[in-house]
């Protein structure tokens, strides 16, 4: 039950309770009367009656009524008396009865005890309704608010935010049970960061597989090319159309897991670090599978900052989407300056719409040549291509050829 309703509750029980014992007050409650008193002050006022004192001045010094028999209204008044409850006497003349003296010090004494009692119980109900309250203060603070606290923490944590600590406050009746829920929010949060490291690793393990796995297959598929054209025998040819359409099937598969892996991950983890930029050299030697390489210039010898395995996977994309798409040979130049080293990559192709030129390295994108070619493409390939070169301190452009063909300059950073 919330402590707003309990405070509710008990202000109508308290309130109940006051009007009920209010309403009792003066039931049975008895005066004394002082007779001795009363006699005296009966035969001073009969003495002043007989010396001839005016009666209204007698009724306003002594506070009395009085009436006589010669009055009209004598016994209605009289009546009057006895029912209203004052002390009534005789005023009696030579042993005769004259009239009657009536005194109200019943009411007076009862209107008192009542004001009295009535103080009293005002007095108690306030102080009890008021330290009640203070209680109700307390067990508020002291315990329910914790638990509210809980609550809110609970409801946090339930949601996986476990960034927001349980704070504990001095005189907290629940110190350690509230240290325990703060301890199993920071377990849980160490937890769900080597959830969550774990399974990125394992996205990255899976992309970096299927994306290095085209390599192979790419230079599968390019040998079963060139052994068509060389052997012409029927069971030869059978054998590599069989290895080519495997290989086809395989390559469709990588790019559908990596695709749906690298929208999980967004991007791939690249590590640079200085290396020679004779493996620039090494990595060019591998593209003889795909087609003919054409050097313009010799490579500059330097310390260059890369990841060798990202660097040979933009080269790889570069190169497989030239010898594909443009069916020429790949010619390739060099040139550095203070900062950096610049390699171009040029083919003789048809090249690119200008307009469709800084949407190239737009993920899932493809060209509408691409798109017409009938060419199986995941539109991923200079995307990452352009992102390794980011994170390696680089950079990658790509531009139409002057007389035709399309050049991607990749530009390293030396050491």
């Amino acid at each position: 039950m919330k402590i707003k309703v309990i405070a509710i509750l008990y202000t109508l029980v308290m309130l109940l309770g006051a009007l009920v014992i209010w309403n009792r007050i003066g039931a049975g409650t008895g005066s004394s009367i002082d007779m001795l008193d009363l006699n005296t002050r009966v035969g001073e006022v009969s003495e002043a009656l007989e010396a001839g004192t005016d009666r209204d001045a007698l009724e306003e010094e002594y506070d009395c009524e009085i009436i006589l028999l010669t009055d009209g209204d004598y016994d209605s008044y009289n009546n009057e008396f006895i029912k209203t409850g004052l002390s009534v006497f005789d005023y009696k003349k030579d042993g005769q009865i004259m009239g009657k003296v009536a005194f109200d010090v019943r009411g007076d004494e009862y209107r008192q005890k009542i004001w009295h009692q009535q103080t009293v119980l005002i007095s108690i109900f306030t102080g009890a309704y008021a330290a009640g309250m203070v209680l109700l203060v307390i067990i508020w603070y002291f315990y329910i608010r914790p638990f509210n606290k809980l609550k809110f923490f609970a409801s946090n944590v339930s949601k996986g935010n476990f960034d927001m600590p349980l704070n504990m406050t001095r005189h907290n009746y629940f110190g350690a049970f509230t240290e325990s829920f703060d301890r199993m929010r920071e377990e849980l949060k160490l937890s769900a960061e080597r959830e969550a490291a774990a399974n990125r690793s394992k996205q990255e393990l899976v992309a970096e597989l299927s994306h290095d796995i085209k390599t192979p297959v790419a230079t599968i598929k390019a040998t079963c090319e060139v052994m068509e054209i060389k052997h012409k025998d029927p069971d030869v040819q059978e054998k590599v159309a069989v290895i080519k359409s495997k290989a086809s099937s395989v390559e469709h598969l990588i790019d559908n897991m990596f695709k749906a892996t690298l929208e999980d991950l967004e991007e791939l983890k690249v590590t640079p670090r200085e290396e020679s930029s004779l493996i620039i050299d090494s990595i060019l030697g591998d593209l003889r599978f795909y087609g003919e390489v054409v050097r313009k210039d010799e490579l500059p010898q330097c310390l260059i900052l890369a990841d060798r395995l990202r660097l040979e996977q933009v080269i790889d994309n570069i190169a497989g989407n030239s010898f594909k798409y443009a069916g020429t040979a790949l010619e390739v130049s060099f040139n550095t300056d203070g900062e950096n080293v610049h390699v171009f990559f040029s083919d003789r192709g048809p090249g690119v719409p200008e307009d469709e030129l800084a949407m190239l390295t737009s993920k899932f994108y493809r060209g509408s040549a691409a798109e017409s070619s009938g060419k199986d493409g995941s539109g991923l390939g200079l995307y990452l291509a352009s992102r390794f070169m980011e994170k390696m301190g680089g950079g990658l452009e790509i531009r139409n050829r002057e007389g035709g063909g399309l050049t991607v300059e990749i530009v390293i950073k030396k050491v």
